[in-house]
């Protein structure tokens, strides 16, 4: 049991819907590492939106290269162009956007006086990572081939992104209380998937 909360189902929806707008990039002819590094470029501006204070511009950036990131696998998938150089491409600088953005946030809050949100920034950040951590290095000992453990905990990379979002969305005013619980949140589902994970392979080392 993966204890996720986005079924493979749901991931398959997702993808289908995503196929069309992905192809349609691809006759552009845009290539799936094109899409890969567009969206992280996206990333710097996201951070940059969100070192500024705009918050709300940084939850749209967000959500908005979050999705796009689902075109370069899609665009890959679709058109058999799909490669190990790409999956690495992709997973690498997905952790570096994802860093980019938290810096961004820190930045933010420091300049805003809301040192709570400059600590807890660090702390979602690296939770996220031990997530995926922990999903490529049980990928590398042969525990899990393809997406496996990707349907694996609480709050995969997807979920963090919308919850992430949806605090910067409502940021701002007289409080930045909202992008404080978010980031909280994303520290304890990242750290919870975290075990799931761990549990999830020490499951199958036992089977083997």
């Amino acid at each position: 049991m993966s204890g996720s909360l986005v079924s493979p189902a749901t991931r398959q929806r997702v993808r289908d819907l995503a196929t069309p707008i992905a192809t349609a990039l691809g006759r552009l002819g845009l290539t799936p590492n094109a899409l890969t590094l567009i969206g992280f470029v996206g990333t710097f501006v996201a951070a940059w939106a969100a070192a500024g204070q705009w918050w709300l511009a940084a939850g749209i950036l967000v959500l908005v290269f979050g999705i796009f990131d689902l075109f370069d696998g899609t665009l890959a998938r679709a058109t058999g162009r799909a490669s190990r150089f790409g999956a690495f491409l992709d997973s690498t600088l997905d952790r570096a956007g994802e860093a980019v953005i938290y810096l961004g946030i820190v930045v933010g809050c420091l300049g805003a006086g809301y040192v709570l949100g400059a600590v807890l920034a660090p702390a979602a950040m690296a939770a996220a990572f031990m997530v995926s951590y922990a999903r490529a290095k049980a990928e590398s000992l042969g525990f899990e081939s393809g997406s496996g453990m990707a349907n694996v905990g609480l709050a995969p990379r997807e979920v963090r992104i919308v919850i992430l979002a949806l605090g910067l969305l409502t940021a701002g005013g007289a409080s930045l209380d909202a992008l404080g619980l978010a980031l909280g949140l994303i520290a304890v589902l990242a750290t919870v998937t975290t075990v799931q994970r761990i549990l999830h392979i020490r499951a199958q080392s036992r089977e083997g």
